[in-house]
């Protein structure tokens, strides 16, 4: 009753997950990320565990198609279930269950995973996959929403649309940016605005925070001012 894209910014490292549906809160229940170590997206009749083990799995060293078939050992719904796996090598795995609703399917790319279910059509998942590739010079939230504007396009879920989601991660456990839209007329636009909103204080904040490499961040508010006030002049 999905479809998402998974990728990961040649630019940055970053993993970034996003998705969308005719079905409340899909941020909710379908994309999870280990930072630094791969993404994963469970769908269809979603198995959250997909993603809660899956991650521990990655974690542990797995990579995208040990992990694939781990999931998919100790679940006897597998059949009704999609789930699409990147790991940290770029090494892609899926799984479309027998049982899914049509349109339903996978295309991957370098450096990208698409797979959807309950579509309008394959064009869905083409679509998709082609902007992605083609709008390279956008910032990766940009790139990710555009990809998933052009699949909309194409009819996206047959049913219509009521919510999706953004998730990156960057190195960090936390995500550089996770906004959602659970129930909105028009998710993905609701998306594209919440990715602007981010950008008068979130991303200039979130260079303070603490990280792994430095537990106390940055308190100093005049560094965090000043790098607002620098976009600011930047934009007139």
């Amino acid at each position: 009753m999905t479809w998402s894209i998974i990728a990961r910014d040649p630019a940055t490292g970053q993993f970034g997950i996003a998705v969308a549906t005719r079905f409340f809160a899909v941020g909710a229940r379908v994309p999870y990320i280990a930072a630094g170590l791969g993404a994963i997206a469970t769908q269809a009749f979603v198995n959250p565990y997909y993603g809660i083990d899956g991650v521990k799995l990655l974690r542990e060293g797995l990579n995208a198609h040990d992990v694939l078939a781990a999931l998919l050992a100790t679940d006897d719904g597998r059949e009704s279930r999609q789930i699409h796996i990147m790991d940290a090598s770029g090494a892609i795995a899926a799984h479309t269950g027998r049982d899914c609703v049509a349109w339903c399917g996978h295309v991957a790319g370098s450096g990208f995973s698409i797979a959807g279910n309950m579509l309008a059509g394959s064009d869905v998942l083409s679509e998709t996959a082609k902007t992605y590739i083609a709008s390279d010079s956008l910032p990766f939230p940009r790139r990710l929403l555009a990809a998933m504007r052009a699949g909309e396009a194409a009819g996206g879920d047959k049913r219509g649309k009521q919510s999706a989601a953004l998730l990156i991660h960057g190195e960090e456990e936390w995500p550089a940016l996770d906004i959602r839209a659970d129930d909105h007329p028009d998710p993905l636009g609701e998306l594209e605005r919440l990715d602007q909103v981010s950008h008068e204080l979130w991303v200039h904040f979130r260079n303070s925070m603490p990280t792994r490499q430095n537990s106390a961040g940055n308190t100093d508010r005049s560094v965090i001012d000043a790098s607002i006030a620098a976009a600011r002049a930047r934009q007139t």
